[in-house]
């Protein structure tokens, strides 16, 4: 079962998850510290679903908002698009057995990795969070440049080394994440594709079948449009 919760770190998401069997976690323009069987991990940015093994096990992770991890891990998104890899890849290995016993021997191992973060993270950039916040209200990317002052190649630039892909990208996908808010709450696939900014319903069942790799329906328990 999966739950969550707001993190004491501005903007990120603490949860854990018990899964019985294959999960899918879907592209959301973030990067999580994750605990697992003793060890610490990092989730980079998806740019498709990632689809994790059937085996029971029980993760908890830290969800960083967007844009927020490459300063903590120290490395830009892009170089973990679409990848799963150990803590001890990106910092010293001493360093990761001790956090490693630090998050092992508390009681809630959510709350230790959220004290690990909070040491460590640095403040939101305000440039970043504009750009999250202008692209989820669905703004074109050309505009949002403009807004921030940026030419669309230094937008780009920035884009990658914060999120891990360029900004029509992080758009498209956030773009999905909003689509599925909607469906969620009961909205028609209809009028949901028209409220989050998709030419028509097809362009939503397209993306979402792509970036999810599933239709709306199935990923929504079966639900008809």
């Amino acid at each position: 079962m999966y739950t969550e919760r707001a993190s004491r770190l501005a903007g990120a998401v603490a949860w854990t998850n018990a899964t019985s069997g294959p999960g899918r976690v879907l592209p959301d323009g973030c990067m999580d510290l994750l605990w697992h069987d003793g060890r610490l991990l990092v989730a980079g940015p998806d740019t498709r679903a990632y689809v994790t093994e059937g085996a029971p096990s029980t993760w908890a992770g830290l969800r960083f908002r967007p844009g927020g991890a490459p300063a903590f891990f120290g490395v830009p998104a892009h170089e973990l698009r679409d990848r799963r890899v150990e803590l001890a890849e990106l910092w010293p290995a001493a360093e990761v057995r001790r956090l490693q016993g630090r998050v092992a021997a508390a009681a809630d191992p959510v709350a230790a990795l959220e004290e690990v973060a909070l040491e460590r993270a640095s403040p939101p950039e305000p440039l970043l969070n504009g750009l999250v916040e202008a692209l989820h209200a669905g703004r074109p990317v050309a505009e949002t440049a403009d807004r921030l002052g940026l030419g669309t190649r230094q937008l780009h630039r920035r884009s990658l080394a914060a999120f891990g892909y360029g900004p029509k990208t992080l758009a498209r996908i956030l773009r999905m994440q909003r689509a599925l808010a909607l469906a969620r709450d009961g909205v028609s696939f209809a009028e949901t594709a028209a409220r989050a900014g998709f030419a028509d319903q097809a362009h939503l069942a397209r993306d979402v079948k792509e970036l999810a790799g599933l239709p709306l329906g199935e990923l929504l328990g079966g639900r008809g449009g």
